[in-house]
């Protein structure tokens, strides 16, 4: 399985990204395999609890 995921390095030399289904919901890491092990984490929290306003992106075929 592949997520989307949006991610950029700081001046200080931290990542920060975020799920792009999840944009609203940040999360950093001090290289990009610590950035991603926290996106991980990202997802399974979102995918399998119910978080109330976790605003989500869909797709609606018209």
């Amino acid at each position: 399985m592949k997520i989307e995921y949006t991610f950029w390095q700081e001046n200080d030399g931290k990542y920060l990204g975020y799920l792009n289904e999840y944009p609203d919901y940040w999360t950093q890491g001090e290289t990009l395999e610590d950035l991603e092990e926290h996106i991980k984490d990202l997802y399974k929290e979102f995918s399998v609890h119910f978080i109330p306003s976790v605003k989500k992106v869909a797709l609606l075929e018209i």
